[in-house]
């Protein structure tokens, strides 16, 4: 592993370092989901202006053309400064422009890259169905082509951000015959287009961010494919790893950063509460060298192989080992009614870490299969 030139350019860390500490919002992120929604668009344009949005993007498509380097000393300084979580904008920045870069054409790449980063657009992932959640390959909504346009019926379950969401990336089934990865397609669905109808599921958190999308006769233009007719599989997967990889590398971060929090609010007092911390100090420490790893490989071109969904897996773990420590120390009343509320919250919704991206015995059988070459399940 090499790491000379991975996060080590010191002019560079000092101007984001006095950027963010300038320009970090000072209001909280209004709960409204529209507001909300707003709130995120107007930060992410507000990086865009300041010329930090896709800091390892492609300069031709709006971003700034740097390499992982420097991706990786923006989230850890954006960390550090206590910078907004990236709401609604998760979709688009971590794995919906990502895979428009690796693998859409220079049409779809002007059109959309730019207004992601300028904040202009919300996506949200049309992958799992109801049957079909981790199990992808066993999706039916289908895609009929129709002259220029694809026709797609049918359902999605379990989108983020759906009731918000501009546009979509849609996983669907084109060849009626096909079975299993064969014969899917991956395309951009507007999701102002006649036929798409989104109803928000509440969550045992309280919250509406989850959605079923049911598509009646959709007709999407056969422009907006990505990576040909088919092919979607393939697609999608470059999705996934995106989503799998170095997207979760704020959130680990940030993980690593509430446990130093809540390790200095209890005054290392030698409790139990306070050994889970420690502990898991030492073991989010432990993730970071890992991503750090493969952070090293990628930027010299090495196959990162399984690296993704162990870090993806290990990530899940933790931060639910975490917030269950963190609510087993706090206290009960504060927790129900007073300023530790948010805690609670956090550990409910960390129920489903552990299951987007493919759940942890998904990736699992990845690093069984791929990365030991057990045999499959």
């Amino acid at each position: 592993m090499q790491l000379s030139d991975v996060g080590t350019d010191a002019e560079f860390r000092a101007k984001v370092r006095d950027w963010l500490a300038d320009n970090v919002p000072s209001e909280p992120r209004p709960t409204d989901r529209k507001a909300g929604r707003q709130f995120d668009l107007d930060w992410q344009r507000a990086q865009y202006d300041g010329g930090y949005a896709g800091v390892s993007w492609p300069a031709e498509y709006g971003g700034v053309g740097m390499g992982l380097g420097e991706q990786l000393i923006w989230f850890e300084e954006y960390v550090r400064a206590n910078a907004p979580d990236i709401g609604c904008g998760f979709v688009g920045i971590n794995h919906a422009g990502p895979t428009l870069i690796a693998r859409a054409d220079d049409a779809q790449k002007a059109f959309h890259l730019p207004r992601i980063l300028r904040g202009e657009s919300v996506w949200c992932q049309g992958f799992s169905e109801p049957g079909a959640g981790s199990d992808l390959a066993s999706l039916r909504t289908r895609g009929v082509v129709d002259g220029e346009h694809l026709v797609v019926t049918g359902q999605k379950i379990w989108t983020s951000e759906a009731d918000l969401a501009d546009h979509q990336e849609l996983l669907v089934r084109t060849d009626p015959d096909s079975r299993r990865h064969h014969g899917l397609t991956w395309i951009i669905c507007d999701m102002t287009l006649p036929g798409v109808q989104v109803r928000p599921i509440m969550t045992m958190a309280g919250t509406t961010e989850f959605s079923e999308v049911f598509y009646d006769e959709v007709r999407i233009p056969l422009a907006n494919v990505v990576g040909g007719l088919g092919n979607g599989w393939s697609v999608a997967m470059a999705t996934l790893g995106f989503e799998r990889g170095t997207g979760f590398l704020r959130e680990q971060l940030e993980l690593a950063r509430y446990v130093e929090q809540r390790l200095a609010e209890r005054g290392r007092r030698d409790d139990a509460v306070t050994f889970g911390l420690v502990q898991a100090r030492a073991e989010a420490r432990a993730m970071y060298a890992m991503t750090l790893r493969m952070v090293s490989r990628s930027a010299h071109g090495q196959d990162l192989g399984t690296a993704a969904s162990m870090i993806r897996l290990y990530y899940s773990e933790l931060r639910q080992k975490v917030d269950r420590i963190v609510v087993d120390g706090a206290d009960a009343d504060g927790i129900v009614y007073g300023a530790d509320a948010a805690i609670l919250e956090r550990h409910l919704d960390g129920y489903k870490v552990t299951i987007g991206a493919g759940t942890k015995d998904v990736q699992r059988n990845i690093i069984g299969e791929r990365g030991l070459g057990l045999p499959k399940s």
